[in-house]
Parts: structure tokens; C-alpha cells; sequence
């Protein structure tokens, strides 16, 4: 099937983005705060939440606040359909993620954290994503952003679960692009490198070549706003795990260890 190229998006006036608290998503809510502009700002934490729809009100948004965890799917997915309804989106940004490491060899991945990894970043993505999808198929209109990870490229023993939590969104985002494609709906997937937020900070190796969250919005809307298939940094340390991606599973564990990757 041959897929005929996207126009590139309009003005997003009405905007979703959940995980919109803290770090990546409250960057981007901000980054996209403007007069003539909707968002609705899904999270977990509601006094964060409400310091973020201030700033973006103060910026001329109208801000709509719901506070709700997206590992209660079906509340989400329910609320999401009904926002829909009185606020058709333009752009859906399914941000919300939490991760889990593992800080030396003797530790252990907790079956909890595992199960929670998933739940919040795999199901409560998809949660997100096909209520609004379905919406915007009828109206052959919209964009939907998907946060994956550069740990999506290959897996590390530090973060196993969250890695393969990512490479699920990257490749069933990948796949979605082309299927909505023809039907006037973008898709792109997020995968960024360290980036500053209370996320990374407790991240237990290094993190080289760490991006502040005003920036990493900054890249995110740019990219969006091209409706590029996938949106990747930064450079360095994407190279570095596509490089890693492509070695054989001994040589890439083996650098992985030498530089404390994972």
C-alpha cells in the first residue's frame, strides 16, 4: 500500500496532554500556552497540575485541569471521549510515564513495579490514544503524539521493564502512523534522551548529555509541527544507541557495562 504524504498540521488550538504536572508534559503545556488555545492537562498530582494551568492561563490558555491517573484506563479513556464531544482535539500528547531501575546487580525488579511500569506507560498510552483516535478518524482530522524513549532501541539491564515498556510505544506508534495515515490522522513517536525532570533525577547512572525540559519541548513542538514520523534526541546520544542497537547482544551489553549504561 502506498501511503500518501501528510500535509502538515494546522494551528493546534484544543491540545490533550497527560503526564502535564511536572517535567516533559508541564514544559510542553507551557510551550504550547497561548491565547485562541484549549488544554486540557491531565495528571496525577492536582496541586502540580493546578500551578501548571496557572502559568498556561497566565499565558493566555484556557486551561481545563482533570486529575486522574492514567492506570485507571477506563476513567480515563470515559473522560477523554466526553471532552472530545464539546472540545474536538486537534492534538492528543499521551506524555505520562514513571520508570523503574535497577540500582546494582544483587537488586531485583519488583513484580509491583514491573506490573505499574506497564500499566502507566504501555496501557495508559493506549488508553489515551484510541479514544481520541477513533474521534479524529470520524473527522479526518488530528495528531497524535505517543512518548517513547531512546531506551527504546535496545534493552538495558538497568531498566528493563521500562525499555521494553517503550519499545512497545515506539513500534505500535511506528505501525499506527501508517495505518492513520490515509485517513488524515498524524501519528509520531517521541523518543528522547535524558531530560531534565524528577524522573531522571532519580535515575541511578549517569546521564549524559541531559537536555533541560523547556528545550525538550522546544524540540518536541518543532518536530510536531512537521508532522515528522519520529522525534529523537539528542543527537549524540541517539547515535549512541542506535549504534548500540545494531551490535551483536554481547558487544552491546559489553560497552553498556563499560560506560555504565546499564
Amino acid at each position: 500500500m502506498i501511503i500518501p504524504p501528510m500535509p502538515a498540521p494546522q494551528p493546534c488550538k484544543n491540545i490533550l496532554i497527560t503526564g502535564a504536572s511536572s517535567g516533559i508534559g508541564a514544559a510542553l503545556a507551557e510551550a504550547y500556552a497561548a491565547p485562541n488555545v484549549t488544554l486540557a492537562l491531565i495528571g496525577r498530582d492536582e496541586g502540580r497540575l493546578d500551578r501548571v494551568a496557572q502559568r498556561c492561563r497566565a499565558l493566555g490558555a484556557d486551561a481545563i485541569t482533570a486529575h486522574i491517573d492514567v492506570t485507571n484506563s477506563d476513567t480515563l479513556a470515559a473522560w477523554i471521549t466526553e471532552y472530545d464531544r464539546t472540545h474536538p482535539l486537534d492534538l492528543v500528547i499521551a506524555n505520562a510515564g514513571v520508570a523503574s531501575t535497577i540500582a546494582d546487580e544483587q537488586a531485583t525488579e519488583s513484580w509491583e513495579d514491573i506490573r505499574r511500569v506497564f500499566d502507566t506507560n504501555l496501557n495508559g498510552v493506549l488508553a489515551t490514544v484510541y479514544p481520541a483516535m477513533e474521534a479524529m478518524r470520524v473527522r479526518r482530522h488530528g495528531q497524535i503524539a505517543m512518548m517513547s524513549s531512546l531506551g527504546a532501541y535496545v534493552g538495558m539491564p538497568i531498566s528493563p521493564a521500562y525499555n521494553a515498556s517503550k519499545a512497545a510505544i515506539k513500534v505500535y506508534g511506528e505501525g499506527l502512523r501508517g495505518w492513520l495515515a490515509p485517513q488524515g490522522v498524524g501519528v509520531t513517536v517521541i523518543c528522547p534522551g535524558f531530560v531534565q525532570s524528577r524522573m531522571s533525577d532519580a535515575y541511578p547512572g549517569p546521564r549524559p548529555f541531559l537536555v533541560p525540559a523547556d528545550r525538550a519541548a522546544t524540540i518536541i513542538k518543532r518536530g510536531l509541527a512537521r508532522n515528522r514520523a519520529r522525534i529523537a534526541f539528542p543527537f549524540p546520544l541517539t547515535s549512541v544507541m542506535w549504534f548500540l542497537a545494531l551490535l551483536p547482544p554481547s558487544w552491546s551489553l559489553a560497552l553498556q557495562r563499560l560506560f555504565r549504561f546499564g
